[in-house]
């Protein structure tokens, strides 16, 4: 990752994305800044994309153009096989505009009261952007396969975490450390393969 530029600015305002985020990157030697951090205003980006990789876009795109650095946005949602694919990009508003993780939480697990575990298959879908100080956009995608669990286990981490059991573990995002999810996680996959995509660029 040497040949990046050493900032990079989080378009997410997400103090849990932020998190992971910074904590992959800073094993790079990469100092990145949230955009509240960096002093960019507080507006709001609209989501008009219909699929995760337009929103990445969207978002990241939104901040590049108000400073000079290079931004990096993530847009991620989960996708319920008995659902038939939702909430996907509408994870974060799953029960309605203005509602909260916990309600969406609350209607999954409503909606999937019933469904045997075999049936509960899902899977998390991260898209990252980063968009270089040059304009060059980099896009990345990654996915943590696993299944819905039939109640909430754990207080860690945010989001679905607390109902999300990756595959090859008995436990839920929410009961895991933060270093042992960013090993497995959609978005440490995703930054992974942003780092494969700027090793490629740079030879």
């Amino acid at each position: 990752m040497e040949n990046m530029e050493n900032k990079v600015v989080i378009a997410s305002r997400n103090e849990g994305k932020i998190k992971e985020i910074k904590d992959v990157l800073s094993k790079y030697g990469m100092e990145a800044v949230s955009r509240d951090e960096f002093g960019i205003p507080k507006f709001e980006v609209e989501e008009t994309g219909e699929t995760l990789e337009e929103n990445s876009i969207i978002k990241a795109k939104a901040i590049f153009e108000l400073i000079d650095e290079a931004v990096i946005a993530d847009d991620s949602g989960l996708e319920v096989d008995a659902l038939k694919g939702r909430p996907g990009v509408y994870s974060a508003r799953y029960a309605g505009e203005h509602c909260s993780m916990q309600d969406n939480r609350d209607k999954m697990l409503r909606e999937l009261k019933g469904v045997p575990s075999d049936k509960r298959g899902a899977r998390f879908v991260s898209v990252i952007t980063l968009i270089l100080s040059d304009g060059e956009r980099l896009i990345a995608r990654g996915e943590c396969k696993g299944r819905i669990a039939s109640e909430e286990r754990g207080d860690a981490g945010f989001g679905y975490d607390p109902i999300f059991i990756p595959d090859g573990f008995d436990k839920s995002f929410a009961e895991m450390s933060q270093e042992q999810k960013n090993s497995i996680s959609h978005r440490g996959m995703a930054l992974k393969r942003l780092e494969e995509l700027i090793g490629e660029r740079s030879k």
